[in-house]
């Protein structure tokens, strides 16, 4: 984990002018997709006060697609909001990390775990210093929690006149940005693999299975995953104990 500087100064070359720098272009880059969002969750039959409702206390763009796109598809409302919830399930491995690295004082960690999510993970964990990750995270958070809720308003409001949402390919505005955010961080082959997989059977499972079960189905590729290498370092194991 990074160090902060005994004098609480950021490292050289790194200022705090050019940390809120890449937060501003994170959070306004991501933040205008809202826009697609609240057309998106309007042309799937949401009401106003539930579009925005969602972006207010949900607040996670790919799980939002992900329920909007399963009733869009006619799936079941109970298997939508599990899917949706599952893929949300991700923040919480973030928050594990996130916990150590910004060390919050404990009456803003409520606060704080509301924003954390893909975006506000990336900038944090890229910076050298907990000071450095402090103010990612906190010009990350606020910026894209402002753009994302405003532009769902306006994407909402604006549904009508966008009028067919499948035509324009709004829908695939936010699982486009998630993959963007994760493709870089898969660096070992093992996170490659289970990215992979999970393609697979979420892609294969889509015509077969009702709307919203592919995403949960896909979510086994990890363990299926950590499953085959336990195996495989106990056979290891066992071979070494042999000789």
């Amino acid at each position: 984990m990074p160090v902060e500087p005994a004098n609480g100064n950021p490292p050289a070359g790194r200022p705090d002018r050019a940390v809120v720098r890449d937060a501003l272009g994170v959070g306004v880059a991501v933040g205008l997709s809202g826009f697609a969002f609240g057309v998106t969750s309007a042309g799937a039959g949401l009401t106003l006060l539930q579009t925005c409702a969602l972006s207010l206390l949900v607040f996670t763009g790919a799980s939002q697609f992900a329920l909007v796109g399963a009733l869009t598809a006619g799936g079941n409302p109970f298997t939508a909001a599990a899917g949706a919830f599952f893929l949300g399930t991700r923040n919480a491995f973030y928050g594990l990390r996130l916990s150590q690295l910004l060390a919050l004082p404990r009456p803003v960690r409520p606060l704080a775990a509301h924003w954390v999510i893909d975006e506000t993970a990336a900038v944090a964990l890229a910076q050298p210093d907990r000071r450095s990750a402090r103010i990612g995270f906190t010009a990350t958070g606020l910026t894209l929690y402002v753009l994302w809720n405003l532009t769902t308003l306006l994407g909402a409001l604006g549904a009508e006149a966008i009028g067919d949402t499948a035509a324009w390919g709004l829908d695939a505005a936010g699982p486009a940005v998630f993959l963007a955010l994760l493709a870089p961080m898969l660096r070992t082959t093992t996170e490659r693999v289970v990215a992979g997989i999970a393609v697979v059977l979420g892609l294969g499972l889509l015509p077969v299975l009702p709307a919203g079960v592919p995403v949960l189905a896909a979510a086994l590729a990890a363990p299926l995953v950590l499953w085959f290498q336990g195996r495989r370092a106990g056979r290891d194991e066992a071979k070494e104990a042999g000789r």
